[in-house]
């Protein structure tokens, strides 16, 4: 491999980046079979950039723990298998008990994701047990701190208050001591979603079926705990929600659209909800009384359930977002390409070139993956190999070629994980 001298940046421009959000307690379920709708793959043009999964009350009895230390768990092969060839990658993951949540992105942001930190919270059990708490990604995209938060709040109608407290809980534990990374209320963006819990207080359970029944959503709102919360605790109120225009997602008998039909009978609520909070905005200027112009604005798109997946007692609830930035980052730290003709009768040459304040190491290495993209995105006549730069001070990939062909008669060796390595 040869290394070019380092290279000029340029002037970044504006771009929006669609954000897809899932959050769904599975009861301990398996996938099922087709989850198209909801990851949206039924849409004929499929336009996002990144997926967050947020998953609560996965299997997590001691024989399927086990299994999922040694293994990817069932959930996370099939959200795998079912986005990798829409050419995402999964970029990390946090697991906590029953608690999961992943980060997949389209392979051309690579370059500019940086995962800094994960980390898991436990609530349950004064604090030693992760049956509730929360798990959190913290990365930079295209050099914004955005910090992701998969929460499961404790559960029935009169623990509003510990829900409360858990929130604050979860948030207070989100430091970084030691890093490089500034707190969690001064990042960017916050997305914070799960199974929160939250009932709808007061009105009994006739009135509040009914309501659902003629689609009267609004009837609830106003003794919905959470909307309630947001207008009295100064945090919980700078965070964002869509309107719930959907039936409360719990609870369900599973297998149907029946909401709880046992002898406990639990009265309907939106218990699993998506919030964001973005970083307050610089102040207007006094004399002009005109804000600078944003360079990162959230923008929700939609805010749905899903009500045709019944493995669960819950319904899974979705959220898209537009997420407009200017690049603080713009050009890839590594720029990498094949030299030559790549065959098995000739040497695999690399040149790549890289950004002046590129901390390299000795460790770093190059891959070559064998990629399976979605013609809508990538002309067909396009190749069928990737070479990425995984950098080991910055624990991320920091560099990917375009898409390359390599010549029949090439020899590569497949890896247990199914990545291709060439011989060099």
């Amino acid at each position: 491999m040869a290394a070019e001298s380092p290279r000029n940046t340029t002037e970044p421009r504006s771009k929006t980046l669609s954000i897809y959000v899932v959050t769904w307690n599975v009861a301990s379920a398996a996938p099922p079979l087709d989850l198209s709708d909801l990851l949206q793959l039924n849409k004929d043009n499929l336009n996002l950039d990144v997926y967050v999964i947020g998953l609560q009350e996965m299997n997590c009895g001691i024989t399927s723990l086990l299994s999922d230390t040694a293994f990817e768990d069932p959930w996370s092969s099939f959200f795998m298998d079912v986005l990798s060839p829409l050419s995402f990658v999964k970029v990390s993951s946090v697991r906590m008990q029953g608690l999961l949540l992943l980060f997949f992105a389209k392979h051309q942001h690579l370059p500019f994701v940086q995962i800094l930190s994960t980390k898991s919270t436990p609530t349950g059990l004064f604090g030693y047990w992760g049956n509730k708490g929360g798990v959190n990604i913290c990365l930079k995209l295209y050099g914004y701190y955005i910090s992701i938060v998969n929460c499961h709040l404790p559960p029935h109608m009169a623990n509003n208050d510990q829900r409360l407290e858990h929130f604050d809980r979860i948030l207070e534990m989100q430091n970084f001591e030691g890093q490089d990374i500034p707190n969690i209320l001064d990042h960017d963006l916050i997305l914070w979603f799960g199974d929160m819990n939250f009932r709808i207080d007061d009105f009994g359970l006739h009135f509040v079926r009914e309501s659902i029944k003629n689609r009267r959503y609004s009837d609830l709102w106003e003794k919905d705990q959470l909307s309630i919360a947001k207008r009295h605790d100064p945090l919980l109120r700078e965070f964002q929600e869509g309107p719930l225009l959907f039936p409360p997602t719990y609870k369900f008998d599973k297998n149907s659209n029946n909401y709880d039909t046992s002898e406990k009978k639990r009265k309907p609520a939106w218990t699993d909800r998506i919030l964001w909070r973005l970083k307050r905005q610089p102040q207007a200027n006094p004399q002009t009384q005109r804000l600078p112009a944003p360079h990162f604005f959230l923008s929700l798109r939609s805010y749905v359930s899903h009500m045709m997946y019944c493995v669960s007692d819950h319904k899974p609830v979705t959220s898209t977002f537009d997420l407009e930035l200017k690049p603080l980052v713009s050009t890839p730290p590594i720029t990498l390409m094949p030299e030559g003709l790549w065959t098995m009768e000739n040497e695999m040459l690399i040149s790549y070139s890289l950004t002046p304040d590129f901390p390299s190491s000795p460790w770093d290495w190059i891959g070559l993956y064998k990629v399976y993209f979605n013609t809508s995105d990538i002309p067909e006549t396009e190749g069928q190999f990737l070479l990425c730069y995984y950098s080991n001070n910055l624990h991320s990939v920091v560099g990917i070629s375009k898409p390359f062909k390599i010549q029949p008669g090439s020899f590569l060796a497949e890896d247990p994980l199914g990545e291709s390595q060439p011989h060099i």
